[in-house]
């Protein structure tokens, strides 16, 4: 459910007034992350890096109130669920957006992910959850990168999680990952402690059903 609140009721509400109108409102972090648990269990179970890690942004996200506020045109909303958003080549060589629902089951949000990014691939149509509030994501795994600056527009004020390809090396794999908020809904250091969350749930990342996806 996504409903307007008053952000002098909230704990951001000198973040409102500092940074509701300012014209480049975006911050960004970037952290190299030990990535080995993830690619271990992938490369084990048969299960998409990507779908872990979303799954694994989801749960850091989940953990800290901040991620349930968003502000749009100038106002200040409160979400009672997140989504992470993912975009997908679709059949005819072009991309959509799709909105997975975030869940603590991983096993129902692996196979959401792989049933809708697989309708939205095949249907070219875009799907939404509107009364979400979404964390994007942007894999461009053709390449590694450093770092990823997103584009910035009032019409799109959601936290964006964004990488490239991982790096293999010996006895380790990394992958840098870029993190864009919105200076009203956290500060810096609410958007390094959710680095470092996601780094936790990385490291302990578990999944002993016996079922397996392609």
């Amino acid at each position: 459910m996504k409903q307007e609140i008053n952000p002098q009721d909230t704990n951001r509400a000198q973040a409102f007034e500092l940074w509701m109108k300012s014209p480049m409102p975006m911050v960004t972090l970037t952290k190299t992350f030990d990535m080995m648990r993830l690619y271990k269990v992938s490369r084990r179970k048969g299960l998409k890096f990507n779908a872990i890690l979303c799954w694994c942004i989801g749960k850091a996200a989940s953990q800290m109130e901040e991620f349930y506020l968003l502000p749009e045109h100038g106002n200040l909303y409160k979400y009672d669920r997140l989504a992470i958003n993912v975009i997908v080549n679709n059949k005819v060589g072009g991309i959509n957006s799709c909105d997975i629902p975030y869940t603590d089951d991983f096993e129902q949000f692996s196979t959401e992910y792989l049933a809708l990014t697989q309708s939205v691939s095949l249907s070219c149509k875009s799907t939404f959850e509107a009364d979400a509030m979404v964390i994007g994501t942007s894999a461009m795994t053709a390449t590694e990168l450093d770092g990823i600056i997103n584009q910035y527009t009032d019409q799109f004020c959601n936290p964006m999680v964004m990488w490239g390809k991982y790096r293999k090396g010996w006895f380790k794999v990394t992958l840098p990952i870029s993190f864009q908020f919105h200076h009203v809904q956290m500060d810096g250091g609410h958007g390094a402690r959710f680095l470092d969350e996601l780094q936790k749930n990385i490291k302990v990342f578990e999944y002993d059903n016996n079922i397996e996806y392609n």
